[in-house]
């Protein structure tokens, strides 16, 4: 077995940065590259497809593309909890980090293709990658931290700040720069280039790690990683076919979320705990005000982006009107001025003995992103000017609420699973976060195909005003309505968590 396989706390090598273990720093650079990778080619997915493959359906080319937008970042999140698996029983942590970063890199690449065959193969091989790396370097973190140690929320969130600062990036440079200037296929190889350079970061002070994330001591032979390679290449098959069959990859995540929940009911009753057990019902339940808010959030990569393609009114900075894409980056902007704040907040109102509990931050959550939508709503049935578009700051305040709502639930549910998992089923947990993520991201998709649907006398703008303030109505009144009961159910499922906080 590993140094840290057992269950056993054993602390990474000595040294401290900002007082926070040095891994925490090579953690934060890895992923400040993958994020960038994939922020950049999120940033164009949508209209990329749109364009290069959907043009011929005219004014349903978008809709078309939110679609399959939708069901490729549903399986970047839902592979994640086989890759917690592999890493948890075969590979360790840090060899799937490695050869998930590779398989994401190729995939990216392949996404320079011309025909839309080649292309989502190429999803399929980022979406198989995915589901090695990013569970599991999330889970390391948490493992650089005793268990009741007080600087795991701030680490989780120093960390979240790494995930933000390679997202702001990101489509800057490869949709407004690459992508608008040389084509959106170069803006996927520079994301491919981001992910190389995470790896490099990642070799170059991996000493810094010692023990954490090691394989277990029967498994870190050769014969594992190729097993294991093997096992990715025969999954980009089915992967494959999912993307192109979205209404099986939906019963499928169904599926995948209720045999997730009998798991760890099932595992909760044979610890023979009764506090393990309700720890997990608590953790189900959270999962499911996961899956509300991410529905809600990832509007941005989809029908937010063709929202501001076609109905915003873009600023100009010298001389120069701003690429739509780049309000990919506003959020990220947001997260990393906030996410200080937030972080130094939570100890503060904690010392004051007025820190809210996981539920309702996670209710906080619902209600900033539930509120976002009616800032849209608003600016829609009464600024719209006579071009038809309304202006950017309502676009920019709506981030900004988004984010204040992300700060409060995600790094928060993040630290959240670490803390009510068993020790030797914390990659399998981080796992079943990001399977809820991925169910999120599929309903995200099918919610984007609605508000992007049809036309509206704009030549081939998706949708129209009318549409999207209906269905950002909608949004606001299911987020609103959800989080009052999480605020009202946020005591019995306190006591469930038996005094994790």
């Amino acid at each position: 077995m590993s140094a840290n396989s057992n269950g056993a706390f054993v602390p990474p090598p000595p040294g401290e940065f900002l007082g926070h273990p040095r891994a925490l720093w090579n953690l934060f650079g890895t992923e400040f590259w993958e994020r960038f990778m994939y922020y950049g080619m999120r940033a164009i997915l949508a209209v990329h497809v749109a364009a290069a493959f959907f043009s011929h359906m005219g004014e349903n080319a978008a809709s078309e593309a939110s679609k399959t937008y939708g069901g490729y970042t549903a399986m970047v999140y839902m592979t994640g909890i086989l890759g917690g698996y592999i890493a948890d029983r075969i590979l360790g942590y840090q060899r799937s980090i490695m050869l998930g970063g590779v398989l994401m890199a190729i995939g990216m690449f392949m996404l320079m293709a011309p025909d839309l065959t080649t292309f989502l193969l190429g999803l399929a091989v980022v979406v198989v990658g995915n589901g090695l790396f990013k569970p599991n370097i999330s889970t390391m973190v948490g493992k650089l931290y005793a268990p009741g140690d007080a600087r795991r929320d701030s680490g989780f969130t120093i960390f979240y700040m790494g995930i933000n600062a390679g997202a702001l990036l990101a489509p800057i440079v490869c949709g407004t720069w690459v992508g608008a200037v040389y084509g959106y296929r170069w803006g996927f190889f520079t994301a491919g280039m981001g992910m190389i350079l995470g790896l490099v970061v990642f070799q170059i002070v991996k000493h810094w790690l010692g023990h954490v994330g090691t394989a277990p001591a029967d498994r870190d032979g050769k014969k594992s990683m190729v097993q294991v390679i093997v096992g990715a290449a025969l999954l980009v098959v089915p992967v494959y076919f999912l993307l192109s069959q979205s209404d099986v990859l939906g019963g499928l995540l169904i599926v995948m979320m209720l045999a997730l929940v009998a798991y760890f009911i099932w595992s909760g009753i044979q610890s023979g705990d009764k506090a393990q057990l309700h720890r997990y019902i608590a953790m189900m339940i959270l999962f499911a005000a996961n899956i509300l808010f991410w529905a809600l959030f990832e509007q941005a990569g989809s029908s937010l982006n063709f929202l501001a393609r076609d109905f915003v009114n873009m600023p100009t900075i010298f001389g120069y009107e701003v690429h739509f894409t780049a309000f990919q980056s506003i959020n990220p902007i947001f997260i990393i001025l906030l996410a200080p704040v937030f972080a130094a907040m939570w100890p503060a109102l904690d010392r004051a003995n007025w820190n809210p509990s996981i539920p309702r931050k996670f209710g906080y959550g619902l209600i900033g992103a539930a509120v976002g939508f009616y800032v849209l709503v608003f600016a829609i049935e009464y600024t719209v000017g006579e071009n038809g578009k309304i202006s950017w700051t309502w676009l920019t305040l709506t981030y900004l609420i988004h984010t204040m709502g992300e700060l409060c639930l995600s790094p928060i549910g993040l630290a959240m699973v670490t803390k009510l998992a068993r020790p030797h089923e914390t990659g399998l947990a981080m796992g079943g976060w990001f399977l809820s993520i991925a169910m999120a991201n599929f309903v995200a998709g099918r919610i984007a195909a609605i508000a992007t649907a049809g036309g509206s006398g704009h030549g081939e703008a998706a949708g129209s005003l009318a549409q999207y303030s209906e269905v950002f109505m909608q949004l606001f009144t299911i987020g609103i309505v959800i989080a009052a009961v999480y605020f009202l159910a946020a005591p019995l499922i306190n006591r469930l968590m038996h005094g994790v906080k």
